[in-house]
């Protein structure tokens, strides 16, 4: 497993979205039916017996702003209308069988008014840099991945198992989030959170399921917060962060029977000889940083546990 996260957008299109750009030197225009039939691919059977349609439309860098000609293309279940200037996505009440949508790079500013609730089959989401600052009013019964980085979400309170039952990967890299509190998805298995302002772990004892962890570049001092309650996590990344010390460290061992990989890089720890210490608090280890643990790495380790226990042994 790599240290960093294959992300939809690369780092440069964080910084790089069209928001101050002048709309009125753009060429914006509505969708049309010309547009739709270009864009239509992937014929498919639909539910009646022997029809069929066409299931798959692009509709990225048309310079939109208006989609209402899309609501009559009831069987469309793969969209992507990435960057366009679209900041009303109500004509898709109407697309009931979408399975995949990507709204990247458009003029989001809200869920509230938009269809989710409609789209109770939806799968997979991308709302990547728009200009969301929370996720009320956004549900997701059928999501399994949610993408929602380079945006300036502040909050994420919505976040329940009730409205998102069956999400496994959630991404909010690049936003204004200051505290991992709020998400309460216990069978979420991936969580991507690198890129805010987080000074503190909260709120993750309900993430029974987590594999991945992702915090690398915020602000934690300390890794207290992590729970024994995270039963899978094997992943995690805190490069980038302010932690000083191996004592900023010792809530790791809560996950100790678990933890495989992580990433410590690029913190002040890191001018402190501080691999042998993590080993004796973590020893199923398999890989620090970029660096496989080593046999003789791990059998050191073992030895100064030891002698560790034997020194608090008291004499009789």
């Amino acid at each position: 497993m790599s240290d960093t996260h294959s992300d939809t957008l690369s780092e440069e299109g964080l910084e790089d979205f069209k928001e101050d750009e002048d709309l009125d030197e753009i060429q914006l225009c509505p969708l049309s039916k010309d547009m739709i039939t270009e864009g239509l691919s992937l014929l498919s059977r639909t539910e009646k017996y022997l029809e069929y349609a066409f299931v798959k439309l692009d509709l990225k860098e048309k310079a939109l702003t208006d989609i209402a000609a899309i609501s009559s293309y009831i069987h469309i279940r793969y969209l992507d209308l990435s960057n366009n200037y679209i900041a009303d996505l109500s004509p898709l009440a109407t697309l009931s069988y979408l399975l995949w949508l990507k709204v990247d790079r458009n003029a989001l500013v809200s869920f509230q008014g938009q269809p989710f609730a409609e789209l109770t089959f939806l799968q997979w989401l991308s709302v990547s840099v728009n200009r969301l600052t929370d996720i009320d009013a956004l549900v997701g019964p059928a999501l399994e991945t949610l993408i929602l980085q380079g945006n300036r979400i502040k909050t994420i309170n919505g976040l329940q198992s009730g409205v998102f039952a069956n999400l496994v990967t959630l991404e909010l890299r690049g936003n204004y989030l200051d505290t991992t509190d709020g998400i309460d998805l216990p069978n979420l298995q991936k969580l991507y959170l690198a890129q805010n302002l987080i000074k503190r772990l909260e709120g993750l004892e309900k993430l029974e399921c987590l594999t991945t962890l992702h915090l690398r570049d915020n602000h934690l001092e300390t890794l207290d917060g992590l729970s024994p309650n995270m039963r899978s996590l094997q992943y995690l990344n805190v490069r980038g962060n302010v932690i000083a010390d191996e004592k900023a460290l010792e809530g790791l061992g809560l996950v100790a029977k678990t933890l495989r990989v992580l990433v410590l890089s690029e913190n002040p720890l890191e001018e402190t000889d501080y691999r042998m210490g993590v080993l004796m608090l973590l020893p199923q280890l398999d890989r620090i940083n970029k660096v496989t643990v080593s046999l003789e790495e791990r059998t050191e380790a073992r030895r100064a546990m030891r002698e560790l226990k034997e020194e608090e042994i008291p004499a009789p």
